[in-house]
């Protein structure tokens, strides 16, 4: 055997690439979402490194030609490259496959068949390669179907499912064909299994339950579910009241997951439940909703949990895949997983047992005022490592940029309710900080296996929520009819200033490097700047970021994510930023890396579209002058 192949298979069980891959992923492919099974954004290629990565440049740049500015239209892709191929989505969620050396098209696939607008049924975080023999497939989701496609030629494969697609909203034990269901978010693989979240309803009217899934890769058949909101006889239902299971909905993975694949493990993250905010009719500390599940990845099975929020009040969804991680903590070789939450915690637990491998303490939290609910007494928060980002919103922390800001800052502060984590929602309106975004989002955070580094990007913007009581409303209006939850909310409301910045004083936009085998923060540096703040004098703030972070061989770390539309390398060990470009649109998306040939590429779709933005169409790729 050559030394390539001895690299390439170990690179294999390195990312833990799941499916019945008969043939070894070359060293330098991407071949799965977030780069491997463990969701590290890591890579071993070294060729663009901290001496030459100033010398990177354009080279080639994929439009994909439905892009809609007047909808504002995104791509959060993170792409897979294997064996030379590249294999994304677009705006309107239509798949392709490009020459990954090239950029050159080799086919498209339009799941809605011309019909309509693919991006008004949600995003598009990535996709599936699957291999067993000459059976190459790629599998994704669009809106609320499923879809398995020949990687050669972009064709539905007409056995899998009803022609090539499952419908989601089938198979979950109640009827849901009014509710909304979609997966952003690709499926994680185990052997022949596809194993699937979902994003549902989050609003006061009714939602569709997220019952975590496996369909047979091969027929599209339902092999497993596990009930995230257990029905009766299951562990957890005496979390909820009795009926809870017949008409909540939530407590969904809608983040992605990881796969340990040699201890047949599936570790899903999930989120609130529905209604966010207001909870009367789900009292109790509502398993499995905010938690971190360790499935038998063959049969649904729990073997641990983790929950992170009881009885969640806040949208405190956890955000992102966790990282499958090695350390060394006191001399012992531990295999950890570690999961961010918005709320900017890192939680890092025995990958078998679930043990905390550092203290978690549940501490005291405020009781709620409103009508009808129950807030849970404590919350759990990891003493280690410090969070990496601020969670005390008071008046010293308002906005510094201008006397007119801090002014204006200062005196709606005063008119709501703030302080640390968990202040509930209330009428009068409560400050979440970091905000409904986070904090840690769903780009996820990268981990560097030679170091035992985590190093994650994060916002640091204040949201208010205000609660609005329709018992008031309908007395108001003379208006008798039956209330159900008694509250709704006036929206998703960033806290700004007159102008338009964060009420915060900076940053609002952060890149850290956190040491997982020691615990600690390493370093924090501003990520994204306002150029005419700059411009003032003002050093560079960072700014809301969405996308995450990878971290490569050549000691680099990439990332795009602000609004300032830069695309960034930084030195994984010092946080220093080494190179900086301009892309046509935002880049809210993780990029990507891998070589074809003797050539290293960096590629990252710039879609937009976020944070008002203008939108764009563009995968861009960068790679060293020959």
């Amino acid at each position: 055997m050559t030394n390539r192949f001895i690299k390439a298979v170990s690179l294999l069980l390195l990312l833990g690439v799941g499916g019945c891959t008969s043939q070894p992923v070359p060293v330098g492919d991407w071949p799965t979402y977030l780069g491997g099974q463990g969701r590290n954004h890591y890579s071993p290629l070294s060729q663009i490194d901290t001496g030459n990565v100033v010398r990177l440049r354009r080279v080639w740049e994929f439009h994909t030609g439905d892009a809609d500015s007047s909808n504002r239209s995104q791509i959060q892709c993170n792409p897979v490259v294997i064996h030379g191929i590249l294999y994304g989505t677009s705006p309107q969620i239509k798949v392709f496959a490009l020459d990954a050396s090239s950029g050159r098209e080799l086919w498209r696939f339009d799941p809605f068949d011309g019909q309509g607008s693919g991006a008004s049924l949600g995003v598009n975080r990535g996709l599936v390669y699957w291999s067993d023999g000459e059976d190459r497939r790629i599998l994704f989701t669009a809106g609320s179907f499923l879809y398995a496609l020949d990687a050669g030629d972009g064709e539905l494969i007409p056995d899998f499912g009803d022609q090539g697609r499952v419908d989601l909203r089938q198979g979950l034990g109640r009827d849901i064909d009014d509710l909304y269901l979609a997966a952003t978010s690709p499926g994680a693989v185990y052997r022949n299994l596809l194993i699937l979240g979902s994003r549902v309803g989050e609003g006061p009217g009714p939602a569709a339950p997220g019952h975590i899934r496996a369909f047979d890769i091969r027929t599209g058949k339902l092999a497993w579910i596990f009930h995230t909101i257990p029905q009766p006889g299951e562990f957890g239902y005496d979390t909820w009241p009795k009926d809870a299971w017949t008409h909540v909905g939530g407590a969904n993975s809608w983040a992605g997951m990881s796969v340990d694949s040699e201890r047949g493990i599936v570790f899903v993250p999930t989120g609130s439940p529905a209604f966010d905010f207001w909870g009367g009719n789900r009292k109790g500390a509502n398993l499995f909703a905010d938690c971190l599940l360790a499935l038998d990845a063959a049969t649904g099975k729990r073997i641990w949990h983790a929950q992170f929020v009881h009885h969640d009040l806040w949208d405190r969804d956890l955000p992102a895949p966790p990282n499958l991680v090695t350390l060394r903590i006191n001399g012992e070789s531990i295999d950890a997983v570690a999961q961010i939450t918005k709320a900017g915690q890192v939680f890092v637990f025995n990958r078998e047992t679930g043990e905390p491998l550092y203290p978690i303490h549940e501490v005291p939290v405020p009781a709620s005022d409103l009508r009808g609910e129950e807030t849970w007494p404590t919350q759990p928060d990891p003493a280690q490592p410090p969070p990496f980002v601020r969670r005390f919103f008071d008046e010293s922390e308002v906005t510094d940029i201008s006397p007119k800001s801090h002014r204006a800052v200062l005196e709606r502060l005063r008119q709501v309710r703030s302080g640390g984590q968990f202040i509930p929602p209330s009428t009068q309106g409560t400050v979440i900080f970091p905000g409904l975004g986070g904090g840690g989002e769903w780009g996820g955070a990268a981990f560097d296996r030679d170091s035992g580094i985590l190093y994650v990007n994060a916002s640091e913007m204040p949201w208010i929520l205000t609660m609005v009581d329709l018992e008031a409303e309908r007395r108001e209006r003379s208006r008798g009819e039956d209330l159900g939850i008694p509250y709704r909310h006036t929206g998703y409301n960033r806290f700004l200033d007159p102008d338009g910045y964060p009420a915060v004083r900076p940053p609002w936009g952060v890149l850290t490097a956190l040491d997982l085998n020691h615990g600690k923060l390493l370093w924090q540096v501003p990520l994204g700047e306002y150029p005419e703040l700059t411009a003032r004098g003002i050093p560079p703030t960072g700014t809301e970021n969405y996308g995450g972070p990878i971290v490569t061989g050549g000691g680099l770390i990439f990332i795009a994510a602000t609004r300032d539309e830069m695309f960034r390398a930084f030195d994984k060990k010092t946080g220093k930023l080494l190179w900086q470009t301009k892309l046509p649109a935002g880049g809210y998306a993780t990029p990507c890396t891998y070589e074809v040939g003797d050539r290293q590429f960096v590629v990252v779709a710039a879609g937009g579209g976020k944070m008002n933005t203008r939108s764009g169409d563009s995968y861009v790729a960068f790679a060293l002058p020959r």
